[in-house]
């Protein structure tokens, strides 16, 4: 009987790899700080740092589906749950990060900073869309909402991407760097693009196979 080969993304290995290639930015960024190489203002190049790979992640997370059906690789799926928990979870260190170093985690300081800053409620906003979507991202909350709900729930990710990707526009305007944010808004409207184009083909079949008089 031939040997059955299995596609290499569903290697019991990927998943582990895709984790420890995920916390790789982390131990970097750690290590760095620890050897005092972040910089003259090591604060703050921690701070955006976790924050460049909060908008790394949630732009591969997004790009999971589209990469799944272009490459004809359904086991892609598999990893889009872990990297969107990353996501959140740098996100979260971001925010930590600066209510650390920036505002000595003063709650106070804080809220008014947030309230002071746009960009920063802006991002924290963003952040705050992030965790019902990391709560809900198991199977037990899959059931308990419905695949309906859950699915309308989650496509709240690109309101939160449209928010992000202002924090990042608005931080990076004050010192007029622009580049980098015209190529995470370009990716983004490319998702965004893909993501339309999907809906309307999937409402035509739909509306296509109810029209009367099909088989």
């Amino acid at each position: 009987m031939p040997a059955v080969h299995r596609p290499l993304l569903l290697h019991p290995l990927v998943k582990p790899l895709v984790f420890l290639a995920c916390l790789g930015p982390l131990a970097w960024l750690l290590l760095a700080a620890m050897l005092d190489r972040l910089g003259a203002n090591p604060a703050e190049a921690l701070i955006r740092g976790l924050g460049d790979w909060t908008l790394r992640l949630l732009w591969l997370t997004l790009a999971i589906t589209p990469l799944r059906e272009a490459l004809r690789q359904p086991a892609l799926a598999r990893l889009r749950r872990m990297l969107g928990l990353f996501t959140a979870f740098y996100a979260s260190l971001h925010l930590l990060a600066y209510g650390w170093l920036d505002m000595g985690l003063v709650p106070q300081d804080i809220a008014r900073d947030i309230a002071k800053r746009p960009f920063i409620l802006v991002g924290f906003l963003a952040w705050a869309g992030l965790l019902p979507l990391a709560a809900t991202s198991f199977n037990r909350a899959i059931r308990a909402l419905g695949a309906a709900r859950w699915q309308r729930l989650h496509r709240l990710v690109y309101g939160i991407a449209g928010l992000a990707l202002l924090h990042f526009v608005w931080m990076r305007a004050g010192k007029h760097h622009f580049v980098e944010p015209a190529v995470y808004g370009a990716v983004l409207l490319l998702l965004l693009g893909w993501r339309v184009r999907r809906s309307l083909v999937q409402r035509r079949h739909r509306a296509s196979a109810m029209a009367p008089g099909r088989a």
